[in-house]
């Protein structure tokens, strides 16, 4: 199954719409949207995100990484990996937004994520917001 969420701004924290999507059949399709398994996938546009071409991609879990300047600020990120939750940096607070396998997150222009951290544990995510970890 494939989530598609979609962040409304600051003001819209507890507002936070889910659509779910029927997935694409495991064989048909090594890569969705052009990312690559096992990665997760930020595009600065919704146009790249329809026409599968990342600017950018992560892979390396288990440590905060700071977004370089093809993924900061992202208008849609996508997290290709099966069995790994993401937490994105909401601009320097400590809050973070939690991204389930499997799923995309389409950003609005006033959230800016800056920082990402791939998650081996858990699997899924227990709350859409979280705090962001200090290392």
């Amino acid at each position: 199954m494939i989530t598609k969420k979609t962040w409304a701004g600051w003001a819209a924290f507890a507002a936070v719409g889910t659509l779910v999507a029927s997935a694409p059949p495991a064989s048909a399709e090594p890569t969705l949207h052009g990312c690559v398994y096992p990665r997760v996938c930020f595009y600065q546009t919704e146009s790249q995100y329809t026409a599968g071409s990342p600017t950018a991609a992560y892979q390396d879990p288990d440590y905060n990484q700071t977004l370089g300047p093809r993924s900061k600020g992202a208008d849609v990120v996508y997290n290709s990996r099966n069995d790994d939750t993401v937490l994105l940096r909401i601009g320097s607070t400590s809050t973070a937004f939690c991204l389930d396998p499997n799923s995309t997150v389409h950003n609005d222009a006033s959230v800016t994520v800056t920082a990402i951290r791939i998650r081996s544990n858990p699997a899924t995510c227990s709350s859409i917001f979280v705090t962001w970890p200090s290392s």
